[in-house]
């Protein structure tokens, strides 16, 4: 097997497997790849030192595919990654506790506030064009507002 140039043993082509799974998982995001990559590097370190039959391989790979997706969604979920800033991708969710201008006087509980360089729609008690406003919740692309 190993006599022809273009024949990898086994445990090369596992680990390069496993290596280029992570690699995937690095440049699209997904947060699973880099679990079956985990898999099969670990299969061709066994592959090197137990030489196994492919179906072996195969079997043992899908094995270890189950246990370490399942240990880590267990890890996971009982030691859960706490963001420093939850509201990152959250703009409207950023604004909560921001004084905003109104632009368009809140009538009916509608109107328009100044966020930064363009406007949002707000959503509160009635407020005349010019006064101040804080941000008390985000709803999508609705602030809530009351006064400040």
């Amino acid at each position: 097997m190993a006599d022809s140039p273009l024949v990898m043993a086994p445990h090369w082509l596992w680990l390069s497997l496993g290596v280029l799974l992570v690699a995937i998982e690095i440049l699209v995001p997904g947060f699973f790849l880099i679990w079956l990559g985990t898999a099969a590097i670990i299969t061709g370190a066994l592959v090197w030192v137990l030489p196994l039959a492919i179906p072996a391989q195969l079997g043992l790979f899908a094995v270890l595919s189950f246990i370490v997706l399942y240990g880590a969604r267990h890890w996971l979920r009982d030691n859960p990654i706490n963001s420093s800033d939850p509201h990152l991708n959250q703009r409207a969710g950023r604004l909560v506790g921001e004084i905003l201008t109104v632009t368009k006087a809140i009538e009916d509980g509608r109107g328009r506030a100044k966020v930064g360089d363009g406007e949002w729609p707000v959503c509160g008690p009635d407020a005349a064009a010019g006064s101040k406003v804080r941000v008390v919740t985000a709803d999508g692309g609705v602030l809530g507002v009351e006064p400040a």
